[in-house]
């Protein structure tokens, strides 16, 4: 099939997270498959405006505030005329709105919607933007086939009004060739690890107020955020104003191989968001036989398996973290028995597969199958 796929960010974006590396190692695959992928994306400084990435023909205009306009003129004027089997909408930040302008078969592939949420990420003009323009999607998405990543985002388009009959499931998959236990056993360190964007909504500040509770009967706890974004400054001077800040470390973006080798040497990754659309993290930490220490969220939910993998706590409950924190510190049976619990369950996904269902999803809506 010949696959044109339009996400805010590639894989090599410097701002890339969870949605550009699910986008990237299915349609990566099924390019190595014999199908043809272009990605549309935002073009950040420096980034050619064309280039091939792993056998994606990868496509860039706009920028990270313009992206949604750019985008639906980029392929008026460059792409309307191509040959499309179908194309992908990656309904990930702001609506493409793709099915009022696109003249072929479109196929919505949903991470998550902000919802409120987005309100306690940015500021009221912004906020009241992006969650206006979320509001359209059951309207203008109503006749487009969905793809969910977990039951939870699913329920969330229902519960706006989109049709549950035209909306599959479709989980993330986990490279465990990259993620899984170090060769030889090793000790874990009193190490709280979180991996990701340094966003307001992710919820850091209750990891932080967790820590302040923690250290005052385990101080040789250390707290490990590995991940850029622009709430970095203000997260720095709540850490300053806990007292927490020779227990906390903030790394910044870490290569690869550095994040995997955290994730093996944590005692737990902790993903304290109040929503995800799954959690990607979770399950990487998993296959590394890490333990989570994770919201009851929605997505969250999903990616951890309460008292195998992992363990939930309320969202935003300080003491409730520090607790669970204690259980894995006190507890090495517990330790040990989640560990193997993690491993089990990172066994359920794989890219691969997920990869194969995704196809099967292309495929139908190419064949203009309900």
């Amino acid at each position: 099939m010949k696959i044109l796929v339009i996400n805010w960010r590639e894989i090599r974006n410097p701002q890339a997270g969870g949605a550009e590396v699910h986008v990237h190692e299915v349609f990566r695959r099924l390019a190595a498959w014999g199908h043809s992928v272009t990605l549309l994306c935002s073009r950040p400084p420096g980034f050619a405006a064309e280039e091939m990435v792993e056998g994606i023909r990868t496509l860039r205009c706009g920028n990270w505030m313009n992206f949604n306009f750019a985008a639906a003129a980029y392929y008026r004027r460059h792409l309307l005329r191509e040959p499309w089997d179908v194309v992908v909408d990656d309904i990930n930040k702001i609506p493409f709105y793709t099915p009022l302008y696109v003249r072929h078969r479109v196929l919505a592939l949903v991470p998550h919607l902000f919802g409120t949420t987005v309100f306690a990420e940015a500021a009221f003009p912004l906020a009241a933007y992006v969650y206006l323009w979320e509001r359209a999607v059951p309207l203008v998405y109503r006749r487009t086939p969905v793809i969910a990543i977990s039951e939870s985002t699913k329920s969330d388009l229902v519960s706006r009004g989109l049709d549950p009959d035209r909306i599959s499931v479709v989980y993330c998959g986990v490279d465990r060739n990259l993620y899984r236990p170090p060769r030889e056993p090793v000790t874990r360190e009193p190490l709280f690890l979180y991996v990701g964007r340094l966003k307001r909504y992710k919820g850091l500040d209750t990891l932080l107020s967790a820590g302040a509770l923690l250290r005052r009967v385990h101080p040789q706890v250390r707290i490990a955020i590995a991940g850029s974004g622009d709430d970095l400054p203000r997260l720095q001077g709540r850490a300053r104003a806990l007292g927490v800040e020779g227990m906390v470390e903030f790394l910044g973006y870490v290569p690869l191989e550095r994040k995997v080798e955290l994730m093996r040497s944590a005692m737990a990754v902790v993903v304290p968001s109040p929503k995800e659309g799954w959690g990607l993290s979770a399950v990487e930490a998993s296959a590394c036989g890490t333990p989570v220490l994770a919201s009851r969220s929605p997505g969250l939910v999903e990616s951890i398996r309460h008292d195998m993998s992992g363990l939930h706590v309320p969202h935003g409950d300080a003491r409730s973290l520090a607790e669970a924190m204690t259980r894995l510190l006190e507890d090495p049976s517990l330790r040990h028995r989640l560990s193997g619990g993690a491993l089990e369950w990172a066994t359920r996904f794989d890219w691969n597969e997920t990869a194969r269902a995704t196809l099967r999803e292309l495929e139908r809506t190419a064949g203009g199958m309900p």
